[in-house]
């Protein structure tokens, strides 16, 4: 009984083994692909709406997402249009249409690197990232606004563009 005992045990291990190890390895195409998935706002002490966290998530092939701090030379270098990996776009809803509008400050970023260890680059993840959401200088008080987010890889690869629903906001 103990040898069946000890037969069944290798078999079901072997059989484990077996099944994960003749699985493909997931791939991705080599350009980002972005998603949108969530939104929340983050209000100051005095109930106004200043900043808020995007979430999206993101699928690449080759897992060449994010830049290092020593990423400065061409062509990520300062003032390059590839200083940042991720780019948004702020708009303002006025008469019912979106139209852009311009932060005095930048809601790009930088992701950090995130390439996977091992022979299989392919990675998908989620990314958070803080915006500001309120415009006080505009001179006019708009309650609706969203986003145009895109990434771009190390290899230049510039991912599909997502929107953001409208982000209703207390300004005052």
């Amino acid at each position: 009984m103990k040898i069946i005992s000890k037969i069944l045990f290798i078999l079901f291990f072997a059989g484990v083994f077996f099944q994960y190890s003749c699985q493909k390895p997931v791939t991705y195409p080599t350009t980002p692909i972005i998603a949108y998935s969530n939104f929340t706002k983050v209000a100051t002490t005095d109930n106004i709406d200043e900043q808020g966290i995007l979430e999206f998530t993101f699928t690449d092939g080759d897992g060449d997402i994010g830049l290092a701090a020593s990423d400065t030379l061409p062509p990520y270098n300062m003032g390059s249009k590839y200083y940042y990996d991720l780019f948004v776009k702020y708009y303002r809803k006025h008469n019912g249409v979106f139209l852009a509008d311009s932060l005095k400050i930048t809601d790009n970023a930088r992701i950090p690197v995130i390439t996977p260890s091992g022979k299989n680059k392919a990675i998908k993840g989620t990314v958070d990232v803080l915006l500001f959401i309120n415009n006080p200088l505009t001179g006019e008080i708009y309650d609706t606004i969203c986003f145009d987010v895109t990434m771009v890889d190390r290899a230049l690869h510039m991912s599909n563009t997502i929107r953001t629903p409208g982000i209703i906001v207390k300004e005052h």
